[in-house]
């Protein structure tokens, strides 16, 4: 077993015990590190109740909304697992692609891997305006970073964890992806992409992220590339 998990979760009542349970079903996973970011909807019980119940959950309680970033800082400072990989808490992506996704950083061909929605043609992924988003963020990550990414704002996004742990992270919010994928570049690690499976889901459904996300996703991406280090 060498993966650690890292999952933020707000307000995910009616995702949290089917993910938990697909997270754990896989035999890769060692680390289960789960960042309660100040629920209010029961999913802070139903982890406290899980965390007791299965001993590779490791769970972290904020005590109000942080945001994304913030939980998955947490979460990075607590594994210890050789590879890390970033999972939402609701039914978007499936855990077992884990064993695809950190295959090029167990075959010692880079030490960060994405996971591309884009890159499995059997997903509806429609072109709306998320898809329109994650392009323009894509695209910018490209051109500023001299990278060749299909899907950069995926979540599934694994890491060397002593890599990982190395990078000068304090984004708080969703910014965190673009944050993550700048500094790996400015440290001149190539990242690599494999195809990956995706049920996506409406804002209606819960989906989080908002159009001003990715105004911010952009900035991200072009401070840090003017920023030293």
């Amino acid at each position: 077993m060498t993966l650690a998990v890292i999952i933020p979760a707000y307000n995910e009542r009616p995702t949290i015990e089917a993910i938990l349970k697909q997270v754990c079903a896989q035999p890769l996973v060692s680390q289960l590190i789960v960042v309660d970011d100040g629920s209010t909807d029961g999913t802070r019980e139903y982890l406290e109740e899980a965390a007791r119940a299965e001993p590779r959950i490791q769970l972290f309680l904020h005590e109000k909304n942080e945001g994304k970033g913030a939980a998955v800082l947490r979460g990075i400072s607590a594994a210890t697992a050789p590879i890390s990989i970033i999972q939402d808490a609701d039914l978007e992506y499936d855990p077992a692609d884990y064993a695809a996704v950190i295959r090029p950083i167990l075959e010692g061909e880079t030490k960060v891997s994405y996971g591309s929605r884009v890159l499995c043609k059997d997903n509806d992924y429609p072109l709306d305006s998320f898809r329109l988003g994650s392009f323009v963020v894509t695209w910018t990550a490209n051109l500023l970073y001299g990278c060749r990414l299909t899907d950069e704002p995926t979540c599934y996004k694994a890491f060397d964890t002593e890599f990982l742990q190395s990078l000068p992270l304090c984004s708080r919010g969703f910014e965190f992806c673009p944050e993550v994928t700048a500094w790996t570049r400015k440290r001149g690690q190539r990242i690599v992409e494999v195809p990956i499976r995706y049920d996506r889901r409406t804002i209606e459904e819960g989906k989080k992220i908002r159009w001003t996300d990715g105004v911010v996703a952009l900035w991200t991406l072009l401070r840090l590339r003017l920023a030293r280090g």
